[in-house]
Formats: C-alpha cells, sequence, structure tokens
C-alpha cells in the first residue's frame, strides 16, 4: 500500500513514534484533547496502554497474577502503616507485564517528554526513569535536552523532606527507597510538569538513577497522597489540595475489550460533583500520605453482617482501620471481617450454589445463582455496589468470585483496604482542607 495518503501517512508516523500504536478510531479515543485540569485514566488492560500482555493469557492466569501482586502491596501497604520512616510503595504492578493499573499521560521537561505513569493514592513523590539509568526500561526522561531541569543539592530544603539521602552535596541529593519488591536510587531533581493544560513550573521529583526488581512502574510514578512531596503539596495554590478521579472498568478476561477505554483525572475543585455522598477523612500521624476512613460494617442483601467494632477500629497506633486505594486490584478485610461477610454471602446465595476456590478466592460459583447486594457502610455515607463492582466472571461465565479476600495472615494485617475493583465506575473525591472523601456512581468513560 503507498503512503501517499495524508490519513495512511499520518498512521505510519503515529504507529511508529507514538506510545501508544493502535488503530485510528481507537486512537480518536486514546487521545482526547485533554481539556482544564482533566487527564484520561487509562487501565493497563486497555487497548490504549501500550503495557497491555502482548500474548494471551488466560482468566485464571490473569486472576492469580493479580492476586500475587495484591497480596505483597497488601503487606507494604500494613508495614508502612506502622513504619516511622517514611517509604513509597508502587501502584499495583503486574508481574506478567511490569505495569501499573492506572496510568495517565504526563509531560516533563522543556521541550515537553510524554510519559505514562501511575496515579497512586499511597504514595507521596513523582518519580521518572532518567537517561543512563542502570535496570529501567527504555522510556526515560532525557534530562540533558530539557533547559528547565535542574538537579536539587542538599541546601534545597526539599532535600530535607528525604528521609535518610545516601549522598548529600552542593551538588546532589541522592537517595534509595524501595517500590514494593524493587529499589531505587534516585536524584532529587525538579523540572516543568505539565498535566492536562496546566503547566507546573519547578516539579520536584527523583530522577531515578539505578533500580532493581520488576516492580518500578515502566514510565513513572506519580504519587496523590498527602506528604510534602507530592502533587497535592506542591500545587496547593493551584488545585487547593482536592482531586477525583473515575477508574475506567476492565474485564478480567484479556481477550475481552471493555467499551470503557478511559475515566478521568480531575484536578482541583472546579467541576467536582455537586451531588455526592461524603465520609470524614482520618489521619495517621505515623502514615499521613494513606487516606483512612471510617468505615462502620457491611451490608448482605438486607443483614447488616455481624462483625466486631474492633475490626474496623482506626487506631494510629498500630495503623489499623480502613483506606482507599488506587493500587491494589481487590479489596481485602481483615479475617475478623471478611470471614462473617463471607459466609453471609455464601449463605444467601443459597444451599443449592456450588463453592469452590480460585488461588485466594475462596468463595466462587460454577451454576447459574441469584446474587445478593453488598453495601459498604461508612460514617456519614452508604456505597452499594453494582455486582461488577464485588464480582468477576471467566471469560466463558461458567465461573464467578466473590472479588474480596482476607487480608494476609502476618503480624501486621491491621489494615482494611478498599480497593480498584470496588471503586470502578465511581467518582471518588478527595477533599483534603474540608477532610472528606466522597463518592458517587458514574460511568467513567
Amino acid at each position: 500500500m503507498k503512503a501517499s495518503n495524508p490519513l495512511v501517512l499520518f498512521n505510519i508516523i503515529f504507529c511508529t513514534f507514538a506510545l501508544i500504536c493502535i488503530s485510528t478510531t481507537q486512537g480518536q479515543v486514546c487521545n482526547k484533547p485533554q481539556k482544564g485540569s482533566t487527564l484520561q485514566v487509562f487501565h493497563v488492560f486497555s487497548p490504549c496502554s501500550p503495557f497491555r500482555p502482548q500474548k494471551s493469557i488466560s482468566w485464571e492466569e490473569s486472576v492469580l497474577q493479580m492476586q500475587s501482586e495484591d497480596k505483597t502491596r497488601l503487606l507494604y501497604l500494613s508495614s508502612l502503616a506502622v513504619a516511622k520512616k517514611q517509604v513509597v510503595p508502587i501502584a499495583s504492578g503486574r508481574g506478567l507485564i511490569q505495569s501499573p493499573t492506572y496510568i495517565v499521560r504526563a509531560l516533563v521537561g522543556t521541550p515537553p517528554q510524554t510519559f505514562l505513569m501511575a496515579v497512586d493514592t499511597s504514595s507521596d513523590a513523582a518519580w521518572v526513569p532518567c537517561s543512563g539509568c542502570i535496570g529501567c526500561p527504555s522510556s526515560t526522561f532525557a534530562s540533558e535536552q530539557s533547559t528547565s531541569f535542574k538537579t536539587l543539592g542538599c541546601e534545597a530544603p526539599q532535600c530535607k523532606q528525604v528521609l535518610n539521602p545516601t549522598t548529600c552535596t552542593a551538588t546532589a541529593c541522592s537517595f534509595n527507597t524501595t517500590y514494593g519488591g524493587s529499589t531505587v536510587a534516585a536524584n532529587l531533581s525538579q523540572d516543568s510538569l505539565k498535566l492536562a493544560t496546566d503547566i507546573i513550573p519547578s516539579y520536584t521529583f527523583g530522577c531515578i538513577q539505578q533500580t532493581t526488581g520488576n516492580s518500578v512502574p515502566p514510565q513513572g510514578l506519580l504519587g496523590l497522597g498527602r506528604g510534602p512531596l507530592s502533587l497535592l503539596s506542591q500545587t496547593q495554590s493551584l488545585y487547593q489540595s482536592t482531586f477525583s478521579y473515575c477508574l475506567p472498568g476492565y474485564k478480567f478476561s484479556l481477550q475481552h475489550k471493555s467499551l470503557n477505554f478511559s475515566g478521568s483525572l480531575r484536578l482541583g475543585p472546579t467541576g467536582q460533583p455537586i451531588r455526592i455522598k461524603y465520609t470524614p477523612l482520618l489521619k495517621n500521624p505515623r502514615r499521613s500520605s494513606l487516606y483512612y476512613v471510617n468505615l462502620l460494617g457491611i451490608r448482605v442483601g438486607p443483614k447488616i453482617v455481624d462483625i466486631p467494632a474492633s475490626a474496623f477500629a482506626f487506631d494510629p497506633a498500630t495503623g489499623a482501620g480502613t483506606i482507599f486505594d488506587s493500587g491494589t486490584t481487590f479489596t481485602r478485610l481483615v479475617q475478623a471481617a471478611y470471614i462473617p461477610v463471607r459466609d453471609e454471602f455464601r449463605r444467601r446465595m443459597g444451599k443449592t450454589a456450588i463453592v469452590s476456590s480460585l488461588g485466594g478466592f475462596d468463595t466462587c460459583y460454577t451454576v447459574p445463582v441469584t446474587i445478593p447486594t453488598m453495601t459498604f457502610m461508612f460514617s456519614g455515607m452508604n456505597v452499594t455496589l453494582p455486582q461488577d463492582n464485588f464480582l468477576i466472571h471467566s471469560s466463558s461465565g461458567s465461573t464467578t468470585c466473590l472479588a474480596m479476600a482476607a487480608a494476609p495472615d502476618n503480624v501486621n494485617s491491621v489494615l482494611n483496604v478498599i480497593a480498584n475493583l470496588q471503586q470502578q465506575n465511581h467518582r471518588v473525591l478527595f477533599d483534603v482542607p474540608n477532610s472528606r472523601l466522597g463518592v458517587s456512581r458514574e460511568t467513567c468513560t
């Protein structure tokens, strides 16, 4: 085919040089013009993601892999809840494809270089793999080509916000940290950051020099926590420490393409929903970046499950309580909460249903059944979940599982995590100045 047609020529150039190489029709959806302070959010398995698996894997394989990665993240979040020194967790990765769950397009430097960065509500700082990085993927930030780039030295006040720098000189504030199962060595740096149509000059981030392990997001991380180096802290005058997201759903059969290509990340108070229910945000001084809420109970069908109050009690000293997290896939409840919820769910499913297991999921069915409703009861609001938010189905439809599990059985398993599957197709609003979190139903497209 000759490339004399301008559209054909555009497609050749686009698929050669763009980060996301897809058909023209999908390209129109995946590359919508960004407006105001709203970014597109992509699921890593969506047709818009360059990190989706290049080979077909079974439903069972994908679910087991996600469970494995979630378990690692839960252990990590639990340790963070009681840790005295600050470390930054990675968004829930996928060992099969080494990428996060949700990504957004960000532009770094002058002239701008495009990256698809992980979004993580339990992380603070931003991280970008830089040119010359040992162990990083091929997509790295060419800092030497940016006229606005600078490495921060020991005298910079931001260096004091990084605990335990390994090297601190007049020209470089270097430090090591961990990302799940990986280690990262980085220099504290500054450059221009563009999100949607907003340009944030002199944004402070970690310029990664070396990594080990496969947990680091391939094109960087954008931290949406509440710590001093987070996006919220660095843009208080612009976004007033307020943001919301609507996470698009994606079928857990990789052969099935979801109709939802993207969701949205809306920064700042402008355009946020007016009709939305709120629950207060709680703050753990030991881990101030985590978004704690007060979960009071769970209703399965019409029955409020009998769960001891201690299972949900917020305790900054131990890290116990409930958080909303964008990087965990499946909700995890401590044993004292999960077991009665699971048992009531099984009871409502009826004696004729066949119970089986799949990896960490212990409540699966292989016959058609009537599904009970499920409601999470928070202080000030109730959230009744559609079935797609608490069930997963095999590609053939022969197996259905309750998409929740017990927290890892270890000494720090005191944390309940409301994960991204349960948040999908909802607008989740983080209003830090008013110390509240809001949830409302929304189709994320």
